[in-house]
């Protein structure tokens, strides 16, 4: 469990990394069924048929104290379920939209990975420069040179930041009452002045929400627009998501239909209760402020699985694991007998010990925990999310057996 200084850090930056712990250590899964292959990369092993009372007991017994409500959807050539489960509003006892809008924290940086890429793409930016050159006086001016390609595989070895009482101490009743507080992605850079580097930039890899933030900022540099507006028109509009967007700073709305997010805290009586944190600021922007839907995620992957965002020799950057040790990363902690990375240029890589690899992202917000996940070939696709009480990650059990009956049990990529 994390110390009360590393939640803060976790909720600060919007960091999931805890939660692929639920992918790579799922229950044992239903028998094989083998699955069709349709493209040059496609699924070398078998993937679990799809059990629908596997899958329905996957997302059971809810809501309950540490989860109110829950959502999967599956998709690919390789069969079709989607369910629901819980509630969505504690007063009115409304069942969770299956179409609900959701925050979908980390998974943005799957967004902001591609467009960094895109711009490599098209020769405005190199991949094996240094982000001072492009965003000169950003970064504090202590810390040594980090390549644009070290910020998205999380091999800079950036400092975290350190920690600061604005951004709270890591309790549910710290955000439940300052929940529309606001950052500039400058001032969490900012966080890192004076603070020691993890590491030698290129030499391990860990997860850092900081890296995401710097990422953000190199690509409004470059294109001279905002992040919003580069989403929006290299990615969504495109695409046809009309329900995937970067709020405003100032709007802390979620649209509707949506999932209540709710936190238990506990009064000075000592008595405890749900607090509706809903709304809440979507300040961890590029890092982890988008909100989308399931269709939406589903429709994203796919697209960029299938090369239609980024040309063959970018795209190839999301498939590749920097070959390097695993720097006591919570995102790769299950990881840990090989000690190697698992992370790419905005994806993460976990494999079945039935032969089947799968990449995609996960995401957290407070109140809000979901993942995006495919096969390579896509024969299957899952978008989950569930809506957690707590920050202490008791949702897993539920993304255990999600994942488990989804894909078979997952164990490290690195093994």
């Amino acid at each position: 469990m994390n110390s009360s200084a590393r939640r803060a850090r976790r909720t600060a930056l919007a960091v999931s990394g805890t939660l692929i712990a639920a992918l790579v250590t799922g229950a044992a899964a239903p028998a094989s069924a083998a699955a069709p292959g349709s493209s040059p990369a496609a699924t070398t092993a078998p993937l679990p048929a799809l059990d629908p009372v596997a899958l329905k007991a996957a997302i059971s017994g809810l809501p309950n104290a540490d989860v109110t409500g829950a959502l999967l959807r599956i998709t690919g050539s390789a069969g079709h379920w989607s369910g629901t489960s819980g509630v969505g509003n504690l007063e009115t006892g409304q069942g969770v939209p299956s179409d609900a809008h959701i925050r979908i924290g980390s998974i943005s940086k799957v967004f902001t990975a591609t467009l960094v890429l895109q711009l490599a793409a098209e020769h405005r930016i190199d991949l094996d420069q240094p982000v001072q050159r492009y965003l000169p006086g950003v970064l504090p001016a202590e810390l040594p040179s980090v390549t644009i390609g070290q910020l998205l595989n999380h091999t800079s070895g950036l400092p975290r930041g350190a920690e600061t009482p604005d951004f709270g101490d890591g309790s549910p009743e710290w955000f439940a009452a300052n929940r529309l507080k606001s950052f500039t992605p400058q001032q969490v850079i900012d966080l890192m002045a004076g603070e020691p580097m993890q590491f030698a930039p290129g030499t391990a890899q860990q997860y850092n929400g900081m890296n995401y933030y710097v990422a953000g900022l190199l690509v409004e540099k470059i294109t001279g627009h905002s992040f919003a507006h580069e989403v929006r028109s290299r990615i969504t509009r495109p695409l046809g998501l009309h329900d995937t967007y970067v709020p405003d700073a100032d709007d802390p709305r979620l649209p509707s239909p949506h999932s209540d997010g709710y936190l238990t805290v506990k009064s000075p009586d000592g008595t405890t209760h749900p607090v509706d944190v809903t709304e809440q600021s979507p300040w961890p922007w590029a890092e982890g402020g988008m909100i989308s839907t399931p269709a939406d995620l589903d429709r994203f992957m796919t697209a960029l699985f299938r090369g239609r965002l980024l040309p063959p020799a970018l795209e190839s950057d999301l498939f590749t694991v920097p070959d390097v040790p695993s720097f006591h990363s919570s995102q790769c902690r299950t990881e840990a007998d090989a000690g190697r990375a698992c992370m790419t240029m905005g994806l993460m890589r976990v494999k079945a010990s039935n032969g089947v690899t799968v990449w995609g992202k996960t995401g957290s917000r407070p109140g809000y925990t979901s993942g995006a996940f495919a096969t390579r070939d896509l024969s299957r696709k899952i978008v989950y999310s569930v809506n957690p009480t707590n920050l202490e990650g008791t949702e897993m059990r539920y993304i255990q057996q999600m994942a488990a009956a989804s894909f078979g049990t997952l164990v490290p990529a690195g093994s």
